[in-house]
């Protein structure tokens, strides 16, 4: 009878040690973008002057037969920023447009490719080019300011 718990207990110890995960529990999305629409002179946002309204913003996919692309408007403490949050969930290539008002304002293009790390999945951009336009990168805040005329 010894015997036998001794081995249940051995059995148990072995196998919760192939269950041990020193990486506990991991989700790593891939980051958003935001862009600020400002004039190039003045610098001021053309949303919060009035010049657009956010009701008139249109993204589309160039390569998918221009499909609408899901984003978000942040108008929060007059924040006034276009938030694209659905690239890099998986390896992929968009080709955005991204019209205001029926203008063209720039293209967004995003070359992601989606890896597994030694504990977590992470995104890692290949190309990010905007075209089409002028901008600037925030690289404290991570913030696209196109430049209008």
């Amino acid at each position: 009878m010894k015997k036998i718990n001794l081995i249940l207990i051995l059995f148990t110890l072995i196998f919760q040690s192939c269950n041990n995960d020193d990486c506990g529990e991991c989700f790593t999305p891939p980051q958003s973008f935001q862009f600020e629409i400002v004039d190039k002179t003045s610098g001021e946002n053309l949303f919060t002057n009035g010049t657009y309204d956010s009701g008139n913003i249109e993204i589309t996919d160039n390569l998918n037969d221009n499909e609408p692309i899901e984003f978000t408007f942040i108008s929060e403490n007059n924040i006034n920023l276009i938030q694209i949050g659905s690239i890099g969930w998986e390896t992929e290539i968009v080709n955005l447009k991204i019209d205001i008002s029926d203008n063209h304002i720039f293209d967004f293009y995003v070359d992601a490719e989606r890896k597994m790390g030694e504990c977590c999945s992470y995104t890692e951009y290949n190309e990010i080019t905007i075209g089409e336009s002028e901008f600037e990168l925030d690289s404290e805040n991570g913030i696209y300011k196109i430049l209008v005329e």
